[in-house]
């Protein structure tokens, strides 16, 4: 074969195989995000309560030396991750107690009158004396429980893998009522003004009657929702692994926007951290850790950011700043109205769980199992404890919850006095 025709064939090759990958990329270009609407039809949701005879009304709790609650993940309906004015120190060197529950617990336990609940992964609900860690009861679901429960008055809600959101009896474990979904729910409820709110696999948010199940509305995102849903401001707002961040109206369920980010040319980010906000804007870190800031308002992007390597944890946020970990070991702080980055610290291992403010200190875990406390100001390393996975825990006025390789341990913080009789 003559040189100059073989140069030809190889040139027209070079041609056709550069045409053929820009027609991929403009139809990739080209493909619309998926759109989201109210979902009317309810396919595949069904809603049970017992028959059984309404118990009787619960006594109210004798007074405990922790009055705060901490009812959901996050601490609170924004999923702020942050007590920024308490007064408890750093953890004290003598344990409380300290019991293991024969599974990892993946999200942190939840707090209120005396009483503490957690779920672990295997799938067991635990409801502890928060004084001397005995367990009061426990509850069996049918699937894993990657996720925090909810405090709701005399109920506390678990969301399931089997794709059940079931709502207990603080008192005794009893079920109340259940919600099944298509797909599984990972998601940590939320409750505000008795409607209690959740993300599913199957692409949709959900609004129920916190006391009876009763589905208020649902929307469809068009995306699967790893992600719990922030409340704030009359919306709730939820992530997507299709790379949206969706805000609703809290009544109703309408849309008040979507935005979608994009991590490069050709596709969008996908968010398992679940958003946490200030009330200007909503924070959250996309898998192949792009850390994104929304305006609340309108959706707008404000600033971007990166961790190193993957990122899963939703930001903790206090007064003005925004914290993110990495899998490159990276705690970061960014400024919340910028994106300025304010410090880093890096630690051995892989920071998977979320982080959470307690006071002038920041906690956090890695998968190597080591916990540390950080100063808020300069990143500074005040505290370690050689435990980790997944997510530290919770703090009220005056004890530490660490939710830890499958430990709980309680611990007073140092600066705590005894309480007054």
């Amino acid at each position: 074969m003559p040189k100059a025709f073989a140069w030809i064939l190889a040139a027209v090759a070079v041609i056709v195989l550069a045409l053929f990958g820009l027609a991929i990329g403009v139809a990739l270009l080209s493909q619309e995000p998926p759109s989201g609407q109210l979902d009317t039809d309810l396919e595949g949701v069904t809603v049970s309560t017992e028959t059984t005879s309404r118990p009787k009304p619960e006594p109210p709790p004798a007074p405990v030396g922790d009055r705060r609650c901490w009812r959901t993940f996050g601490g609170d309906p924004r999923r702020s991750l942050a007590r920024p004015t308490a007064t408890l120190g750093l953890p004290a060197r003598k344990l409380l107690w300290t019991r293991g529950l024969e599974s990892y617990i993946e999200f942190p336990p939840v707090y209120c009158e005396g009483d503490l609940y957690v779920n672990s992964f295997r799938g067991t609900t635990y409801a502890l004396d928060a004084e001397t860690g005995k367990i009061r009861w426990r509850h069996r679901a049918g699937g894993t429980l990657p996720s925090s429960p909810a405090i709701d008055g005399p109920r506390i809600l678990v969301s399931s893998q089997d794709g059940t959101v079931t709502a207990l009896s603080r008192r005794s474990g009893h079920r109340l009522w259940q919600v099944r979904t298509a797909g599984k729910v990972e998601s940590s409820p939320v409750v505000v003004d008795g409607m209690a709110f959740f993300g599913s696999h199957d692409g949709r948010v959900f609004a129920v009657r916190s006391d009876t199940g009763r589905i208020l509305w649902a929307y469809q995102t068009g995306g699967r929702i790893n992600a719990s849903p922030s409340v704030f401001g009359g919306r709730v707002c939820v992530t997507t692994y299709a790379g949206s961040f969706v805000c609703l109206d809290r009544r109703t369920g309408r849309e008040q926007w979507t935005t979608y980010v994009k991590r490069d040319a050709f596709r969008y980010e996908s968010f398992y951290a679940s958003p946490s906000t200030d009330g200007a804007r909503l924070y959250s870190v996309g898998r192949a850790g792009l850390v994104v800031a929304v305006s609340a308002r309108t959706g707008a992007v404000v600033w971007t950011g990166h961790v190193g390597g993957y990122g899963y944890t939703t930001p903790a946020v206090a007064d003005g700043r925004v914290f993110v970990g990495g899998f490159d070991g990276r705690l970061r702080a960014f400024r919340a109205a910028s994106g300025a980055e304010l410090w880093q610290t890096q630690v051995p291992g892989r920071i998977l769980g979320a982080p959470v403010v307690i006071g002038p200190y920041v906690f956090f875990s890695t998968l190597e199992k080591r916990t540390y406390a950080l100063r808020v100001s300069d990143g500074k390393i005040a505290w370690r404890l050689p435990l980790g996975r997944y997510s530290p825990g919770i703090a009220t006025e005056r004890t530490y919850f660490f939710s830890l390789n499958g430990r709980l341990i309680a611990v007073h913080g140092r600066d705590v006095t005894a309480p007054s009789p």
